[in-house]
């Protein structure tokens, strides 16, 4: 009993993840005959599963609707989710604290023993540190956003520049960006005429939002390396190029999000682009990447800094 009942719900977990599974698929993975697969089918209907059996490619799958009963989680689904309840309940965004909290707490008085040892394990072992708290932004602007982009929808919304002053900007909004624990808007700006990128807690949306558009296509296609070059490449006072003399692929995993853009150049190397707040700064980056460079496009004062980084070292070894 306790074997089908254990089979019941890997079979259920099974349904919820990918909608449409074939018979033989299904009784291959949970090792059992096709008729034995029939039978479970059978027992979850009746305890109120619609699950629903397609002729025409011998699937099935699971009907949704308000008569499915309660979600069921396996070991590392329930684990994955208290984890990220408590992610949650000290993340950036506002106002959820609470009820990631109360879910939390609900789950948690619902895990058996050997559940509740290793999330307790895991929560007592973790410590974070080592990151300055994140700007903290309102759980409904994020969906006033998100609404806008789903619905193709124009955004009109009070901005906090960060020289000062406050603005509205109309735009259309492209998408939402989580990056280094800051909530960013990508969007065409129709004031400007061109792509802008705005941070989530400087911005106030205003209601109503306005009439649709039809969406453009954003410059190289990739949202997240867009976001990434224009954090790298606009908001710095000092900026540079370096060619790396290694492929892209063997240095990317070297340059961290917001440090930089990498693009490919041959098989033998690729271009370094970034900015910092010194030249001193520049320098630890472009050698921080731990590669053979050549300075492509930089100002001066990075050559200098460059010369007094390799002197100090120098200094360093000359009696070793």
């Amino acid at each position: 009993m306790l074997e089908t009942s254990g089979r019941l719900l890997r079979l259920l977990s099974l349904l919820q993840v990918h909608r449409d599974r074939s018979g033989a698929e299904l009784a291959a993975h949970l090792g059992v005959s096709r008729r034995t697969l029939r039978r479970d089918v059978e027992r979850l209907r009746a305890l109120g599963y619609p699950v629903h059996a397609d002729r025409g490619t011998a699937g099935y799958r699971l009907g949704a609707g308000t008569t499915l009963p309660p979600l069921l989680l396996d070991d590392d689904e329930a684990v994955a989710v208290v984890v990220g309840l408590r992610t949650a309940a000290g993340g950036s965004v506002a106002g959820i604290e609470e009820a990631s909290l109360r879910a939390l707490s609900k789950l948690e008085r619902m895990l058996p023993a050997r559940l509740a040892y290793r999330v307790s394990t895991l929560h007592t072992a973790t410590v974070r540190a080592g990151t300055a708290p994140a700007p903290r932004v309102s759980a409904d602007t994020l969906m006033a956003i998100a609404e806008a982009v789903r619905r193709r929808e124009r955004l009109r919304f009070e901005y906090a520049s960060p020289r000062g002053g406050r603005g509205v900007r109309e735009a259309e909004p492209h998408s939402l960006v989580s990056f280094d624990r800051h909530w960013y808007l990508v969007a065409w700006d129709t004031g400007r005429a061109d792509w802008r990128t705005f941070r989530v807690d400087r911005l106030t949306p205003r209601t109503p939002t306005g009439p649709r558009f039809a969406p453009r296509e954003l410059p190289g296609g990739d949202v997240a390396a867009y976001l990434a070059h224009r954090l790298s490449s606009r908001t710095w006072p000092y900026q540079a190029t370096v060619t790396l003399h290694e492929p892209a692929a063997a240095v990317a995993d070297r340059v961290w999000p917001g440090m930089g853009v990498v693009e490919p150049v041959d098989e033998e190397s690729c271009l370094l682009h970034l900015g910092a707040e010194s030249p001193r700064d520049l320098a630890w980056m472009v050698t921080s990447v731990d590669a053979d460079f050549t300075l492509t496009e930089a100002p001066p004062e990075l050559a200098d800094a460059l010369r007094a980084q390799a002197a100090r070292c120098l200094d360093a070894v000359r009696d070793t």
